[in-house]
């Protein structure tokens, strides 16, 4: 059995210009008979308005580690729900799979961990005639990857928080805290 109990990570791309593109994936990585596969568990039944879904590369595809999802919004039409459950369900599914053929995960343990991610959709996306979905799949993807990496190595370490804490801050506190 694996070691992986409780890991998270999450991380940040940003869309492109003129794009409400942004993907934002948090993530708990853990042993399916232990905590995280109890959450997943309990996860199964709908909650209005944050919709959960398995996630899917495409009909009869689900993915290995068994991974779940999330908005971390209210989904507020069929338009948005279309784009949670396809390209951006897509493009994490593709994501996890990924990460296991680069071994990130080693394939050896993916029946014995389960992942549960939230997903940023920005509501604008559903109504933007103009929406780039190749933008959409390209973050959610990328950040999807990263948020994997970051929860199976560790990452940020705390060394690396203390060492840039007076360097980094969150960009909400622009004029709001000096460092």
């Amino acid at each position: 059995m694996t070691d992986i109990i409780f890991r998270t990570g999450e991380a940040t791309v940003l869309a492109a210009e003129g794009q409400a593109t942004d993907a934002m994936p948090e993530i708990v990585i853990g042993a399916v008979n232990g905590p995280v596969g109890t959450a997943f568990a309990s996860m199964l039944g709908q909650s209005v308005g944050h919709t959960r879904m398995f996630v899917v590369r495409d009909l009869n595809q689900a993915v290995k580690p068994a991974a779940i999802m999330t908005s971390k919004v209210t989904i507020p039409s069929a338009e948005y729900v279309d784009l949670l459950g396809g390209v951006v369900q897509g493009a994490i599914g593709d994501a996890i799979l990924d990460s296991v053929i680069d071994g990130v995960i080693p394939k050896d343990i993916v029946d014995e961990i389960c992942i549960i991610l939230t997903v940023w959709l920005d509501l604008r996306c559903a109504e933007d005639p103009n929406l780039d979905k190749a933008d959409l799949y390209r973050t959610n993807y990328e950040a999807t990857k990263l948020a994997i990496k970051r929860a199976m190595n560790g990452e940020p370490t705390i060394d690396e928080l203390i060492a840039n804490r007076k360097t980094i801050k969150h960009y909400a506190l622009d004029g709001v805290v000096e460092y």
